[in-house]
């Protein structure tokens, strides 16, 4: 496996293998890795010839007053990961290597990320976009894996493909899980052992809401209604948003008909937590 942390190395790396006829899958990720990324790698490794990681905590979606500083690094540890998954390649550049003197360059796009995670960070979705897009000329994929746990992002994603044209396809990959259900984040580390506890509700008011649809409710409010009332019975969970919107628009619907996502940020304690359900 090979660690480069250079534009022009990697991209010469994956040129030649794409001049000898093999398949690449792309993972992109800030590090930190776990079993929600290994799923992504392995994926990846059934699905093509080739496997690059990307390992790049990208400061151009962070807000002012988020965790850039303070966002988990381990290399080590993401190396290891990536070995065991049948890794071929980690891109890990520098901030420098990404963004040059005086970058002003940038990928943005309205509506989809205007709703759910967009409204209370107005800049992420940029920096995703811009980020992504030079990671697909950094290295044109075949494939690229994304975790489904970022729904928003991965239907960000797939629009600005089919809008710019990307020869890439996009694949959406499952939730990964703790046993006890709370959906495996890199944030989960920022936890107390009280609030890991309590971490669990966002799972537990999600299941509570598809129960409901799965008993024939339609009407998207009382599904609001029903994950806001369960979530709020929690003391140290404060809610950013609750909200059932279409999977292909990320607008808000009022009658629950295929696709739709239900969406959820959560602060517990401290620190901002997202789940979600995709049905399709």
């Amino acid at each position: 496996m090979k660690i480069s942390g250079s534009i022009e190395e990697t991209r010469k790396q994956v040129k030649e293998w794409k001049a000898q006829g093999l398949s690449v899958g792309l993972v992109p990720t800030m590090g930190y890795l776990h079993e929600g990324h290994q799923s992504l790698m392995e994926r990846a490794r059934r699905e093509n010839d080739r496997v690059a990681v990307s390992v790049f905590v990208n400061p151009m979606q962070f807000g002012p007053n988020e965790d850039y500083e303070a966002y988990p690094r381990d290399l080590e540890h993401d190396a290891a990961i990536c070995e065991k998954a049948g890794v071929d390649l980690i891109f890990h550049p520098e901030v420098e290597e990404m963004y040059g003197p005086d970058f002003s360059a940038y990928v943005d796009m309205h509506t989809l990320p205007e709703k759910l995670c967009g409204a209370s960070r107005p800049v992420h979705f940029r920096g995703v976009q811009t980020v992504v897009s030079k990671l697909f000329h950094i290295i044109p994929a075949d494939r690229a894996y994304f975790g489904q746990k970022d729904a928003q992002q991965l239907a960000i994603i797939r629009r600005m493909v089919m809008d710019l044209n990307f020869d890439i396809e996009i694949i959406g990959c499952p939730i990964i899980r703790e046993e006890d259900g709370l959906a495996k984040s890199s944030r989960n580390t920022y936890l107390s052992p009280e609030e890991r506890a309590q971490a669990v509700i966002l799972n537990q008011s999600l299941e509570e809401a598809m129960k409901a649809i799965e008993a024939g409710e339609k009407d998207a409010a009382k599904i609001r209604q029903l994950i806001t009332d369960k979530i709020s019975a929690c003391p140290i969970a404060k809610i950013d948003y609750v909200e059932v919107v279409s999977f292909d628009t990320i607008q808000p619907i009022d009658k629950i008909e295929h696709p739709v996502l239900i969406a959820i940020a959560v602060y517990i304690g401290t620190t901002r937590l997202i789940d979600n359900r995709i049905l399709m």
